[in-house]
């Protein structure tokens, strides 16, 4: 019954995030209205830095219900 713990890292962000760099999303928000779309520029621990065609929006991520990415079209 010795199991060695690992520690857990709740300051790194989840490795699904790092794959969105870069990528057009759409983030929906918990307070509903109107979902945000943009290029995920950068993200911390807490905060996540989109790119819209308004300019940049900072959104932190306890308010994110849900992130999709938008599919290309293939030509």
């Amino acid at each position: 019954m010795n199991e060695e713990k690992k520690p857990i890292d709740q300051q790194g962000p989840p490795q699904f995030i790092s794959k969105l760099k870069g990528k057009k999303v759409v983030l929906r928000l918990l307070s509903g209205g109107q979902p945000v779309t943009g290029t995920l520029e950068a993200y911390s621990p807490y905060e996540i830095l989109i790119q819209t065609t308004k300019g940049e929006i900072i959104v932190y991520k306890h308010a994110i219900a849900t992130i999709e990415i938008v599919a290309v079209p293939k030509i």
